[in-house]
């Protein structure tokens, strides 16, 4: 017969080999995580405020060129 419980303690109790295993696989699969999202956060183009100022401005710009140009109507 055999005994239905077993006692259990520090000495009898441990991940093992496949505890080990399964560790290490997730270790590789998040460094190689990580190096793909390097590289696709390097691709991404994030426009700079220089650009960005130099965009309004040429907004305020034309905004001014359409207000001149256009007629005004004193009917």
């Amino acid at each position: 017969m055999l005994p239905l419980a077993i006692p259990l303690n520090d000495d009898t109790v441990s991940p093992g080999f496949l505890g080990f295993g399964v560790f290490l696989a997730l270790a590789v699969a998040t460094v190689f995580l990580v190096r793909s999202m390097n590289k696709q956060m390097k691709k991404i183009q994030a426009p700079r405020e220089a650009d960005l100022k130099q965009q309004e401005w040429e907004r305020a710009q034309a905004a001014k060129a359409a207000a001149a140009d256009k007629p005004a109507d004193d009917a």
